[in-house]
């Protein structure tokens, strides 16, 4: 039985496609879901630098946040939403163990050219240290 499914999400069309399969999986087994995002930070990161790539994370999130929220809230879903900074596969991993997720569901790449090549290695990452179920969605 899955009690409980992180979801991460960077705004790309694959994270949108991750999204709505999850809340659909959600809907089925009645489950809570977390909404992760993950800011990353520049290298190496600085106290000043990580504050504001946080404020920035936040209004942009934030405002990507609503429409997840309504969609979520058609199927009688309430999910929380949480904004990390770090190393995007890091951050997944380490949120789903804290959460105990049974499952996280994401998107098999990002937004950009850059972001394709990372998100891909992301996602690989997190399939190889998560410790429940990993959906990545194309």
């Amino acid at each position: 039985m899955i009690k409980k499914i992180l979801i991460a999400y960077d705004g790309s069309k694959e994270s949108e496609k991750a999204y709505t399969q999850a809340l659909d999986i959600a809907s089925k087994y009645a489950a809570q879901v977390v909404v992760l995002s993950v800011a990353r930070p520049s290298e190496p990161p600085v106290a000043v630098e990580m504050e504001a790539i946080l404020e920035a994370a936040t209004d942009y999130y934030q405002e990507q946040f609503k429409g997840l929220k309504a969609k979520a809230a058609a199927l009688g879903l309430e999910p929380r939403f949480e904004i990390r900074v770090g190393h995007p596969a890091e951050q997944i991993v380490h949120s789903a163990d804290e959460e105990e997720a049974e499952m996280i569901v994401m998107g098999h790449r990002g937004g950009g050219l850059m972001q394709k090549f990372l998100l891909g290695s992301v996602a690989r990452r997190v399939m190889i240290y998560a410790h429940c179920t990993v959906v990545v969605v194309r």
